[in-house]
């Protein structure tokens, strides 16, 4: 063996509630928050039909975040929906819940790492666009802008390594900056004579021959992308080990970090739509055309604050997408090395990532994170949509088992709020996971033949690390 589990140490109680809610808010916007607007939102919903979906969204997260808080007072452990499906259904449902949940955090750890490349190619042109390069889906892989995101991966493990009360901290100063920026366009926005709320107008997504949804269709569009849109407030229980307050302090934590994530996702939409480049009569002329546009002009966000406050305005959003970005990395790279370590400590996975290192950092588990990432980013920008879509999958399956084994506990209690919040939220998430697993006519929200091949690859991935985990005497 060439490593050594070491019985005295232990994750260390570290972190403040402002240090976990950054963790939970940071993971909750990335750097799709500000893509989604025009990429998802405008062009399924409109202004008006994402503010509903969106609230919609953020009124069921809030209900699942009940369940949470019930079972994260039960059960104060890393591992979290590990814990609770295994306690409630058994080791089976235990390592089903925690591997699918794990793909949920993985996933969008190298969708914001090259996200990178992204907002480089769009503020600072063909920069880092040198070295070989090679097709993939449509999308040129650069060398330049593998080193740039496979960096970013490696330099965020560094730092994660060094200990969660630094990990805490950095977030925690990424995240005011992001919110910072977000504010200061915004009200920027309020007063300024480019922005208009007449631009809001149409409210929903014009229909035509091209585009048939009815209003209730296109704000189910929206709304079911909330695991997608939210995933990240369930990280919290990740950290409960680490955390040094009380459990009871939980809700207030994660519902903040839900009203929040949503407020900001309808914030940017608004300022999406507010203020188009001249060319275009409404939004959605401007959404319709964005496939075809290069620059700042293919972002709606950056373009509508750069047209508000000029090239000032463009450096203060990048500033928050970037930390977004950065803050979606560190966030989910611990949230899903702790997740790792708890399903190791348990048994169900190689007793490898249950490692702790000198400043008690499972760093085994975040090694695993990070090179998974690395190879996942050099298939390209295009994949990245495919791995975005699982993390919706992974994210529906921890909240359905989460509601489910609260209800369980409940009803041997006798607690009836919270069996009706846990029964509800798991027949939400349990739709959720439908319409996105079940291809339904009219609605376009399901997976795509090549999201289905990763998430099967996925599962074997996990079947065999649970096979040889069990031949080495684990569970």
């Amino acid at each position: 063996m060439f490593f050594v589990i070491d019985s005295e140490r232990r994750l260390k109680r570290s972190l403040t509630p402002l240090n976990v809610w950054s963790l939970a808010f940071g993971c909750v916007i990335g750097w799709s928050a500000f893509v989604m607007p025009g990429t998802v939102f405008l062009n399924n919903a409109g202004p008006l039909g994402t503010l509903i979906a969106m609230e919609a969204a953020t009124l069921v997260m809030l209900i699942i975040a009940y369940n949470y808080s019930y079972m994260i007072k039960k059960f104060p452990m890393t591992g979290g929906e590990l814990i609770y499906a295994k306690k409630a259904f058994g080791v089976i449902n235990g390592f089903i819940c925690a591997w699918f949940l794990s793909l949920s955090y993985l996933s969008v750890i190298p969708l914001n790492a090259t996200a990178l490349n992204l907002i480089m190619r769009a503020v600072a042109g063909d920069m880092f666009q040198f070295g070989f390069h090679y097709n993939v889906e449509g999308y040129h892989v650069y060398a330049g802008e593998m080193l740039l995101a496979i960096g970013a991966l490696f330099f965020f493990m560094a730092i994660s390594s060094l200990g969660v009360i630094f990990t805490g901290k950095v977030q925690t100063y990424l995240v005011m900056i992001l919110l910072g920026g977000i504010m200061l366009v915004s009200f920027s926005a309020l007063l300024s004579p480019q922005a208009s709320s007449a631009n809001l107008h149409p409210m929903f997504h014009p229909t035509d021959a091209s585009f048939t949804k009815g209003i209730l269709a296109q704000i189910l569009a929206v709304a079911v992308t909330g695991p997608q849109s939210f995933v990240g407030f369930d990280t919290v229980p990740q950290l409960m080990e680490e955390a040094k307050f009380s459990s009871d302090r939980v809700k207030v934590v994660m519902d903040t970090s839900i009203v929040c994530g949503g407020f900001v996702y309808i914030t940017l939409t608004v300022l999406a739509c507010s203020v188009f480049p001249a060319v275009y009569s409404s939004w959605p002329e401007y959404i319709n055309a964005i496939g075809n546009l290069e620059g700042i002009a293919a972002f709606p966000t950056l373009n509508a604050s750069q047209m508000i406050l000029g090239d000032k305005g463009l450096w203060i959003i990048t500033a928050s997408v970037i930390a977004a970005m950065l803050t979606g990395i560190i966030g989910f790279y611990t949230a899903t090395s702790r997740l790792l370590y708890s399903m190791a400590r348990d048994g169900m996975i190689p007793e490898w990532f249950a490692y702790l290192n000198k400043n008690g950092v499972p760093s085994h588990a975040g090694l695993f994170c990070t090179v998974i990432s690395a190879l996942t980013c050099l298939l390209g920008r295009s994949v990245m949509g495919w791995v975005f879509d699982m993390a919706s999958i992974g994210a529906s399956i921890g909240f359905a088992y989460t509601s489910l084994s609260a209800a369980k506990y409940a009803l041997r209690e006798k607690r009836t709020d919270i069996l009706i919040f846990g029964v509800i939220g798991f027949i939400l998430s349990l739709g959720m996971a439908i319409l996105l697993l079940v291809p339904i006519p009219g609605l376009n929200v399901s997976l795509g033949v090549e999201a289905y091949t990763l998430l099967l690859a996925w599962v074997i991935l996990g079947v065999l690390f649970y096979v040889i985990r069990r031949k080495w005497g684990g569970v």
